[in-house]
């Protein structure tokens, strides 16, 4: 990993964090399920964006590593889906933890379900993540701006499921090892700036409430 890597890992940490900070801020005043769940998935980008820097990109041969991280895109789309999907989000609630326990078994067990269990899950997520935000965009149910968590989504499944078929010894279409590790950091920052310029949309309209 190169000094250019850290810096970069170590901006995405810090958005991570402010982000953290303002979707805490908000749920102390309205005290909303989908905060901690949007929480929840930025805080493991925050820890897992530290780790890298700290040890490098081996860690993500390790299977606990890529269980803890699967929690960013499903925290994040569990956060979407009850704020703005309640019909759906008892149903997604049990999709979703049952996409955790399938990914940490076959990651941990070193089964070769993993390489069907982690695209499934982490596609389905960054598809809601993805989707989600520009659908209640284009139907006026979310600020003007709002749409940027689409764009946040759309790499993050992107980048999630490269890295998903490299661990299982795959490569998806031409994102080989090398590519995805030299893509990797601007990717992670990227992502984590267009949540920050989407959500920061919603933030501010329901803090002026």
């Amino acid at each position: 990993m190169t000094l250019f890597d850290r810096i970069v890992l170590l901006a995405t940490g810090l958005v991570a964090a402010y982000l953290v900070w303002r979707f805490y801020s908000r749920y102390t005043k309205t005290k909303q399920l989908h905060d901690i769940y949007y929480m929840l998935g930025f805080v493991v980008l925050l820890v897992s964006g530290l780790l890298l820097i700290f040890l490098g990109y081996d860690i993500l041969a390790s299977p606990y590593v890529l269980t803890v991280a699967s929690l960013i895109p499903l925290g994040i789309s569990l956060g979407l889906m009850n704020q703005f999907f309640k019909p759906w989000k008892k149903a997604y609630a049990w999709f979703a933890l049952v996409g955790f326990l399938a990914i940490a078994i076959t990651s941990i067990a070193g089964s070769d379900l993993r390489k069907l269990a982690v695209p499934i899950f982490h596609g389905v997520a960054g598809l809601i993540i993805f989707g989600g935000p520009i659908k209640v965009f284009l139907e006026k149910k979310a600020p003007s701006g709002f749409w940027w968590v689409g764009v946040g989504g759309a790499l993050i499944g992107l980048g999630g499921i490269a890295l998903a078929f490299l661990s299982s010894g795959s490569q998806l279409l031409f994102f080989s090892q090398s590519f995805v590790m030299t893509i990797l950091a601007p990717l992670l920052l990227l992502m984590s700036l267009a949540f920050a310029f989407g959500f920061m949309k919603d933030i501010i309209k329901d803090l002026k409430k």
